[in-house]
């Protein structure tokens, strides 16, 4: 028998935001879920993951802004009808979208990458708490994520770094676990 950590690891799954099925999260779970994130580990005590949380009808106006980012900023002759569409529909079944970015802090010291590391592994850390508590999740880095207007729109620095949008739900479809390849093609162990 797995230990309970490693069983969450291997069953975590990515599922698609159109994969959910509109059940909310209640919010004495969604908040073990963030909370999961402030157990990141982190240089000097920085903690510098930020969470940006939408939930209920603000999930509509993040969607419609976000959307109408991209039509705007976006040259005529490469936007995509398609991809404005999916951008304003992308919250239609979730329950929560968290804007995850890195703040970067007054300590220089301490490198800019192991901030984005730190808060990346906040990231993992809601991404797992959910598996745990029976929700899906996905991380996405789409739509105008790392444009410097998506910063704008949401108050943020601009020497701080979007890692992504997490979104989380309930969902009906359990994906297929997938690796390209074994652990044993990654690792060179050296013993001598």
């Amino acid at each position: 028998m797995k230990n309970e950590v490693l069983k969450v690891i291997s069953e975590r799954r990515t599922v698609k935001p159109e994969e959910m099925n509109g059940v909310a999260i209640a919010q004495e779970v969604f908040q073990q879920v963030i909370e999961a994130a402030n157990w990141a580990p982190t240089h000097g005590l920085t903690e510098p993951w930020r969470l940006i949380i939408y939930s209920g009808q603000s999930l509509k106006q993040f969607s419609f802004w976000h959307a109408e980012l991209y039509k705007r900023l976006t040259p005529q002759s490469q936007f995509l009808e398609k991809k404005y569409t999916t951008i304003l529909e992308r919250t239609r079944n979730v329950s929560h979208v968290v804007v995850v970015y890195m703040k970067r802090g007054q300590n220089k010291n301490i490198p800019e990458l192991e901030e984005i590391c730190a808060t990346s592994c906040a990231v993992q850390n809601m991404l797992l708490a959910a598996q745990s508590l029976g929700l899906s999740s996905y991380w996405g880095t789409g739509g105008m994520s790392y444009h410097s207007a998506f910063k704008k729109e949401l108050d943020i620095d601009e020497e701080d770094i979007v890692i992504g949008q997490i979104f989380f739900g309930y969902s009906d479809v359990l994906p297929e676990a997938k690796r390209n390849s074994g652990i044993e093609t990654k690792v060179k162990f050296i013993d001598k």
